[in-house]
């Protein structure tokens, strides 16, 4: 197999000498070229037709953010990677720059890191991301499976009572697209995890709430699940759903990782399970790895429902696909359609109480 070709553009020497090094540690990698600037990388585009891109979210002159609009205009799917900080102003372009049609985003090293830590740290985070952006065809979740949806209970499913969402690879355009989409009297809570760095998840979460018209915010300790309100982990720390004096709350912890990940899938979806019970809904969205399916199958066990995007809306069918693939899903949908089957189960529980009730469904 061929390695997999990666241009640099980064203004910075030291920058693009990590990012070389880092490309280069793995024998299924090679660097097609550097470029020290945005126009001086559209140009080697062209000449090297490199299989993915690494790009300097800031940088004089052409910024990153219009790099990567020139590169969509000519090459809608080549992957694109940011490099950015781990900052304020970091995560705002970050985020604008995933919206402008970035496919991920890798951190720079914080300072007082040793040369080694910090390529060590770079190879970690930016090869696993290539790969599954690259070649998402190989060692898929069950080569050559189509997934079916797990057939429906023989029994009437217990109305939701709580909305849990997990994504990664290509999230925050997901959830830019189906937050914004539930209504405004959605009678539910929702909580997400979204695998983010902190300051990250915080500045989500406040771009979710301008353009949405539920209230979300990122999560604070014993913050208490209301209906109609979005909750967002924050980076670098676990949510789970406990039973509170006043109801259910959402409680952050530091455990270890999960799947390499704090916050993780896994836990909230597994405390939902065992909190909630038949009450949860599911949703597993795009994303690399398989974090959230040992969750989803707690939700399954529970008596909850569970819906996942599929794999040509997906920048990476890696999470849902593990999902759907393992017959945990109860419907594999367009990222377009999640808010609305999700509107549709949840709505759903007012006619369940009607029939319990006596009433005409």
């Amino acid at each position: 197999m061929l390695p997999i070709r990666v241009l640099v553009i980064d203004d910075s020497v030291v920058i693009r000498r990590l990012l070389q090094d880092a490309i280069t540690s793995q024998p299924d990698f090679e660097v097609a070229g550097v470029a020290a600037n945005g126009p001086i990388g559209l140009a080697r585009l062209v000449q090297l037709a490199p299989d993915a891109v690494t790009l300097d979210v800031e940088m004089p002159g052409m910024s990153g953010l219009d790099v990567i609009t020139e590169i969509r205009q000519r090459w809608p799917r080549l992957p694109i990677v940011m490099f950015s900080t781990l900052t304020e102003r970091g995560a705002v372009t970050t985020l604008e720059a995933l919206e402008r049609g970035a496919s991920d985003y890798v951190t720079k090293p914080r300072a007082g890191k040793t040369p080694a830590e910090a390529l060590a740290q770079v190879a970690a985070e930016l090869l696993p991301k290539l790969r599954a952006l690259c070649r998402p065809g190989v060692a898929p979740p069950q080569v050559g499976k189509v997934p079916v949806p797990r057939a429906p209970l023989a029994r009437p499913s217990r109305p939701v009572e709580l909305v849990v969402i997990g994504v990664s690879t290509g999230g925050p355009n997901a959830l830019a697209r189906v937050v914004p989409a539930l209504p405004a009297d959605l009678r539910v809570p929702v909580a997400i995890v979204q695998h983010m760095p902190p300051v990250f998840t915080r500045t989500l979460a406040q771009r979710l709430d301008g353009n949405s018209p539920l209230a979300v915010a990122e999560v604070g300790n014993l913050a208490p699940l209301l209906p109609g309100r979005v909750w967002v982990a924050p980076g670098g720390f676990h949510i789970s759903v406990r039973r509170l004096a006043t109801g259910w709350g959402l409680v952050t912890t530091e455990d270890p990782p999960e799947n390499s990940c704090r916050p993780a899938v896994d836990v909230l979806f597994r405390s939902a399970a065992r909190t909630v019970g038949a009450g949860v809904l599911g949703v597993v969205l795009t994303g690399m790895g398989q974090d959230g399916m040992l969750g989803a199958r707690e939700i399954v066990a529970a008596g909850g429902q569970v819906i996942v995007q599929d794999e040509e809306s997906s920048v990476v069918w890696g999470m849902p696909g593990f999902v759907a693939n393992a017959g945990l899903a109860d419907a594999v949908l367009p990222l377009d359609q999640i808010a609305l089957d999700i509107r549709r189960r949840v709505d759903a529980r007012t006619a369940h109480k009607r029939v319990l009730a006596g009433g005409a469904a």
